[in-house]
């Protein structure tokens, strides 16, 4: 299914539910406990979004030290199973993916997956996603007798019922990486003492884990290299991710920026090669890019990875320049110096964290405009936030960069 169709999906079939399953919780001993006993095995629920599960690290590793690595379960996308995989914080068996190719994949893997997930016995499960109702009705139905995630209280959030024993106030003004954190810390309290929360989220150590790729891994990203610039010296190599999917197109820095700022890049450092990336279905559109810019030092290898082989190109590589999407987050799993391009949602907030990652956003009046509250939809069609950054500014910044590595 594409954003769109999860969305509609989300919407129609998930507010029913979700009131269907608040009259259940209501009635039956699924209702708010009476007092909190020390977890032994927690869950955490968190379907969509490569970048946002690179945050809940902090949230993951807290976790680990409560009730240890082989405790700690998490429930994502198929396809986003390789972040937890590279982060390598709990046990490959306890990642419990779910298909998302169309709704019908779904509907098969949720019969299952509400069984497993009861026969798993959790006593706690965290809700990761902001609003969605889809999480919220499985963070109810596996059984967990504490239940953490957000309500909207009546404000600007979306309705989702009322499945959590634990519900938390959504803080627009806290990092996700804290506000991850917050929620495990949420789950140890007494369900009497919320909404309100007496803590003070510490800001979070900015270096990842690293990213350690396999030797076959290497080898693959070796030949595409070799393919693309023959014998010729590799390194400085520039990435450009151009796209960032459908989730939200407003996102996107303008394609032809992306060809102004490869042509200025090539014509400063003769020695320098540019490789646009991309997710298999921006193949064309990427390879049109590329080739629009019109040098042999300036290539595509869209769909010509995975996504570990495309974090093992990351760490052959100098600079990432990208729209606000996951690739700026699960670089930050490498050493790669990361330029993240953000518009119409704040860098505070989503903004992937160390000293090798560098950040433009204008600020401008009517950004962000998409957050938590709306679902991250926006009536915008016409990014200004991203196109007020110029070509220059990001060539100075890459310049700066390449020089320090050198």
């Amino acid at each position: 299914m594409n954003v769109a169709s999860m969305r509609a999906v989300d919407r129609w079939l998930g507010v029913p539910v979700c009131a269907a399953l608040s009259l259940v919780a209501r009635f039956t001993r699924h209702s708010r406990p009476a007092a909190v006993r020390p977890p032994r095995r927690l869950l955490f629920v968190k379907l969509a979004e490569q970048g946002s599960t690179v945050l809940a690290h902090a949230a993951i590793s807290r976790a680990v030290e409560l009730v240890g690595a082989e405790n700690v379960y998490f429930l994502c996308f198929e396809e986003n199973r390789f972040i937890l995989d590279t982060m390598d914080l709990i046990p490959a068996g306890n990642i419990i993916t779910v298909r998302h190719s169309s709704l019908l994949a779904a509907c098969v893997d949720g019969v299952g997956l509400v069984r497993r997930l009861r026969r798993c016995c959790f006593e706690v499960a965290i809700d990761l996603e902001f609003f969605a109702r889809a999480t919220a009705a499985i963070t109810f139905l596996c059984g967990a007798r504490v239940r953490v995630g957000f309500h909207n209280f009546g404000g600007a959030g979306p309705y989702r019922g009322n499945l959590m024993t634990h519900p938390l106030i959504f803080t627009p003004h806290l990092h996700t990486t804290e506000t991850f954190l917050s929620m495990v810390e949420a789950s140890q309290v007494p369900p009497t003492d919320l909404p309100h929360f007496v803590y003070v989220p510490p800001e979070t150590a900015a270096e990842m884990p690293q990213f350690r790729p396999a030797a076959e891994e290497v080898e693959a990203v070796d030949r595409i290299l070799r393919g693309h610039c023959g014998d010729r010296q590799r390194r400085p190599l520039v990435l450009l991710n151009a796209n960032c999917g459908d989730l939200l197109p407003l996102r996107r820095w303008p394609e032809q920026r992306y060809c102004g700022l490869a042509e200025k890049l090539l014509g400063r450092f003769p020695d320098l090669h540019v490789a646009f990336t991309g997710a298999p279905d921006e193949q064309a559109a990427t390879e049109a890019l590329a080739a629009g810019v019109g040098a042999d030092r300036c290539f595509s290898v869209a769909g010509q990875t995975s996504l570990r082989q495309l974090m093992t190109l990351y760490s052959n590589a100098d600079v990432l320049v990208t729209n606000d999407s996951g690739p700026a987050h699960f670089a930050a799993l490498t050493e790669i110096d990361v330029i993240t391009l953000f518009g119409p949602e704040h860098p505070k907030l989503f903004g992937a964290r160390g000293p090798r990652s560098h950040i433009f956003w204008e600020g401008i009046d009517c950004s962000p405009c998409v957050n938590a509250y709306n679902n991250r939809t926006s009536p915008c069609r016409n990014n200004v936030c991203l196109q007020g950054i110029e070509v220059d500014r990001v060539f100075d910044k890459v310049c700066e960069v390449l020089a320090r590595r050198r």
